[in-house]
């Protein structure tokens, strides 16, 4: 039986040092659906080398790794220790989709793009010893298998699965890397595939999944029928989405009542003019403190993320962002510098200004600035961001967001989930980690 082992590299962190952890709370969906899509005659073994040390001494036949943001550097260095070691190395990820002319320097072969219509042709060419160097073909219907969740079960990770809806996402946001790939193409699963993925989870004892999708209820009809599905499952769930879910008050009561537990969203800044700047004009951040309330009067608790580092920046509104979170209790916060990804809108702008600062992959981490701001220093952006995620991570604010609620009497198990996972990323901020996962 021939072997193909999938590896998940790691991302280094500020200080240079690869980030481990004794648990992965959020693990990716790619390698179970990919090791669904391999023929029986394979044995698959996957690696997270966040929870796990990448097997050097492996016997697989084929080596697949994945490129996900910033751990593309540590992608490099894995491909290139087992190309070295005489093994046939497959890239694949959207940062190979990205910047497909640097990444194929460093492998046998790359799928650009989704892997649903081009693995197996992948596998037939390799085990024939006619392996191309690129497959790529264009995502027309998003259907996948039943993914392969019992390789999961071995590994270190957390109580909550992934699941996946839709990929692609109708907005245009410059910065994002989703736009990039797809432009504005949005696909889903069939309604009955998702139900079927959330069974097996059931089955195996999961009662909390994550709804894999960058925008779920763009399409009303679609996700009125999937939550419909969900609500008979009586199982807890997150997804992110738009904001301006807000606006249909009878959608968000319809996905309340089918256990939505948690709703993440893009605010991104609190700052008109940024928005603007990233094309993201649509949302109005005098309305987030309303739309936020109106969230949690369904019950379901809410989730950010935000962007610091656009043109209507100052280090005063960056500091107001912190006070922004404290004012609105927001349970589980996260940030970003803006980063100008190879291969996103925003990288070529920022390279027609001449305002690209750091042309190094190993920079381009989401935690450095690596473009020149309009109204403060690269280095003053680098370290008002940290001082942002200190500032609103203090244990007072963590207690005052988490605990100090109404929540706490409503759904007081929620409220320790939300304040412990605080705290653990409390811990990784000392550290200059930026909490994901």
């Amino acid at each position: 039986m021939k072997k193909i082992l999938l590896i998940q590299p790691t991302p280094y962190d500020a200080n240079g040092k690869l980030i481990k952890k004794k648990k992965l709370y959020f693990v990716g969906l790619a390698f179970p659906i990919l090791a669904a899509l391999t023929p029986e005659e394979y044995e698959v073994e996957l690696c997270y080398e966040t929870i796990e040390e990448v097997p050097f001494d492996t016997d697989a036949d084929l080596i697949g790794i994945g490129s996900m943001g910033h751990a593309v550097v540590r992608t490099i260095e894995i491909a290139e220790k087992f190309k070295e070691l005489g093994k046939t190395v497959v890239l694949g990820g959207y940062m190979v989709s990205l910047i497909p002319e640097e990444m194929e320097k460093h492998c046998d072969s790359m799928i650009i793009g989704d892997a649903e219509e081009t693995w197996g042709e992948l596998l037939n060419d390799f085990a024939n010893g006619k392996l191309k160097k690129v497959y790529q073909k264009k995502l027309t219907l998003l259907k996948t298998p039943l993914p392969k969740y019992e390789l999961l079960l071995n590994k270190s990770i957390g109580n909550i699965m992934p699941v996946q809806a839709g990929r692609g996402c109708p907005r245009a946001c410059n910065f994002c890397s989703i736009h990039a790939l797809y432009k504005c193409e949005y696909f889903k699963r069939d309604v009955k595939e998702v139900i079927d993925d959330i069974k097996k989870l059931k089955e195996l004892g999961f009662k909390k999944f994550i709804l894999l999708d960058d925008n779920i209820f763009s399409d009303r009809e679609y996700a009125v029928q999937l939550c419909s599905e969900i609500k008979n499952l009586k199982v807890k769930w997150m997804t992110q989405c738009s904001i301006d879910v807000t606006k249909d008050l009878e959608l968000l009561k319809i996905i309340a009542k089918s256990g939505c537990m948690t709703l993440s969203f893009g605010l991104e800044s609190i700052s008109q003019d940024s928005l603007n700047s990233m094309n993201k004009a649509w949302a109005n951040p005098n309305n987030y403190a309303k739309q936020l309330k109106i969230i949690r009067s369904f019950g379901i608790d809410v989730a950010t993320e935000m962007i610091i580092g656009a043109d209507g920046d100052t280090l005063e509104s960056i500091r107001e962002t912190a006070k922004f979170i404290s004012n609105n209790n927001i349970a589980i916060p996260r940030f970003y510098i803006l980063t100008p990804i190879p291969g996103t809108k925003f990288h070529e702008e920022m390279k027609k200004q001449g305002r690209i600062y750091k042309h190094e992959l190993h920079s381009y981490n989401t935690c450095e600035a690596v473009h020149i701001p309009k109204n403060m220093t690269p280095e003053e952006l680098t370290e008002s961001y940290w001082e942002l995620y200190n500032e609103v991570y203090k244990l007072k604010n963590i207690i005052k967001r988490t605990l100090i609620t109404k929540q706490l009497f409503r759904k007081p198990l929620n409220c320790l989930f939300y304040f412990l996972s605080n705290v653990y990323y409390r811990s990784q901020i000392k550290n200059r980690i930026v909490p994901n996962g």
